[in-house]
């Protein structure tokens, strides 16, 4: 009978110690993930950025390459053969 009581007792002393480590330990995991996502969306925003920037220089390139084409005279802009 006392050992289930002496059980009991060093159960009630020592389970709010753990429980307490515990949830510090998924509140400090959770506060992790937390961040992680923060610099995933960050990665994700500048990765859209830089996506936008090189399509934006991409179509520049392509209209100066046409311009240049079209001024030596190499590149029939279809839309000038329906003006004609």
């Amino acid at each position: 009978m006392w050992e289930i009581v002496s059980i009991i007792a060093i159960i009630a002393i020592f389970s709010p110690a753990i429980i307490g480590i515990i949830t510090d330990y998924k509140r400090k995991t959770l506060k992790l993930k937390n961040e992680m996502l923060k610099e995933e969306v960050k990665l994700e925003q500048i990765k859209h950025e830089n996506y936008l920037l090189e399509t934006e220089k991409m179509r520049l390139e392509l209209e100066k390459m046409q311009l240049e084409n079209k001024n030596r005279g190499l590149l029939n802009d279809p839309n000038d053969e329906m003006k004609r």
